[in-house]
């Protein structure tokens, strides 16, 4: 998307104009010169190490808070500018350790409140006027049209019917051309987008747009689900590296979630007595049967009719498992199912056994959500609410499907940004 493009080099391109700034006014300040390489420093004293720092870590954290936290990108996000700064930082002090060279505390200081708060400023006034990609929807499929004209990016001016005639005249250049590759277009419809793409306008399939505005899988346009295993299969590379960044980041904050662990597990039993921990077969990587572990936050033998949807104010749930599950600290014994490889901290919902099953008779393309491991979060949670019924849970498929076929750490590190968002601000499942 042209647009898309566009937008994420001008942010990133103001926030290097806003470093240029703060660099200088940070010198101004600190050594009453324009830059410091201009200043009077001690012999062996070189300042080009410290701003090579700054300069790499706002950069790369300005870059990275980019592609994280909202992919869309609909407008600037005052978390972008707040990201990058906690990574200039992070990666201002490593390199001070390890070059071990010159370095002003002051300056640095200085350099990066200018910086974050000149970065606040031209995102507060960008966010009144966000990118949007206006476009001419050619389909006869009117959900489609409606999911993609209520995304916060995109405005479609008209939507054509594929078997009628073509529009008077040529498009705008600043129009998307949308094309439903799925619907049988007349002569004229034909010729029309033909011509449009000799003409240099852009034109996208449906499917395409959709999917880079909604973050869903449009299921309609699946044909076989190679869509999604093919796109998989190419990131195969990244597997590794994320299961061991999942282990090592399970392992060195365990002192923190075990405490909690046993904090919580005391809260159970004294408020509604009973086993603090809850176990299930659920459906893992490649339809594989495991036993997730959560904490209890029902009534004990809740499932004793079989289990069933937890729906809104469900009475089975206790005070404290209401607490729980609005901060989702039930999930925390999850990780110890990723210590032993059968969940990601990322991925599509292990889902329990039987409705798996039944998910797999009624709705199509549902076992290629199977085709990476589950996690404790993921792309469908940040996104989509609770699931209790077979349409909601063909919605969160949309959610899973893209997941898979766009896994990345981009994408990780989003869901893991929403993720601690939600649990900071309360709003969890049910």
């Amino acid at each position: 998307m042209r647009q898309r493009s566009r937008f994420v080099a001008s942010t990133l391109t103001l926030d290097v104009l806003c470093l240029v700034v703060a660099l200088v006014a940070a010198s101004l300040r600190v050594y009453d010169t324009v830059a410091p390489t201009q200043a009077r420093l001690l012999a062996g004293q070189n300042p080009r190490p410290m701003l090579a720092l700054l300069v790499l870590g706002v950069v790369f954290g300005s870059w990275i808070a980019l592609r994280v936290i909202d992919p869309a990108l609909s407008r600037p996000s005052y978390g972008h500018a707040l990201l990058a700064l906690a990574i200039a930082i992070g990666v201002v002090a490593a390199g001070s350790v390890l070059l071990r060279t010159y370095f002003s505390r002051e300056y640095v200081v200085v350099t990066l409140l200018v910086w974050v708060v000149l970065a606040l400023v031209h995102r507060g006034v960008r966010r009144t006027t966000p990118w949007i990609e206006s476009m001419v929807v050619v389909s006869d499929e009117p959900y489609l049209v409606e999911d993609l004209a209520a995304a916060p990016h995109a405005r479609v001016v008209e939507v054509l019917d594929p078997s009628g005639g073509s529009p008077d005249g040529s498009l705008p250049p600043d129009l998307t051309l949308v094309v439903d590759l799925r619907a049988v277009l007349s002569d004229d419809m034909a010729s029309f987008v033909s011509s449009s793409t000799l003409a240099g306008l852009e034109v996208r399939p449906m499917s395409q747009a959709y999917e880079d505005h909604t973050q869903r899988i449009p299921l309609v346009h699946l044909a076989e689900g190679w869509e999604i295993s093919v796109p998989l299969g190419r990131r195969a590379v990244y597997e590794p590296f994320k299961r061991a960044f999942e282990v090592i980041a399970t392992i060195i904050t365990a002192p923190l979630w075990l405490v909690l662990m046993v904090l919580t597990a005391l809260a159970i039993r004294i408020d509604s007595g009973g086993p603090a921990l809850f176990t299930q077969q659920r459906t893992g990587r490649d339809g594989r049967p495991f036993t997730i572990y959560k904490f209890r936050t029902m009534v004990v033998d809740a499932d004793r009719d079989g289990p069933r949807f937890t729906v809104k104010d469900d009475p089975r749930i206790t005070r404290i498992g209401k607490f729980l599950r609005s901060t989702r600290l039930d999930e925390v014994p999850q990780l110890i199912n990723v210590l032993k490889g059968e969940l990601a901290l990322v991925g599509p919902r292990a889902e329990q056994v039987l409705f798996a099953d039944q998910f797999q008779e009624v709705i199509p393309f549902y076992r290629y959500r199977h085709l990476v491991r589950p996690g404790i979060t993921g792309w469908a949670q940040v996104n989509s609410g609770y699931a209790d019924n077979l349409e909601a849970t063909i919605e969160k498929l949309t959610y899973d499907l893209y997941y898979v076929r766009h896994m990345s750490p981009w994408l990780d590190l989003s869901v893991l940004w929403r993720s601690a968002v939600t649990v900071v601000s309360g709003r969890g499942a049910q």
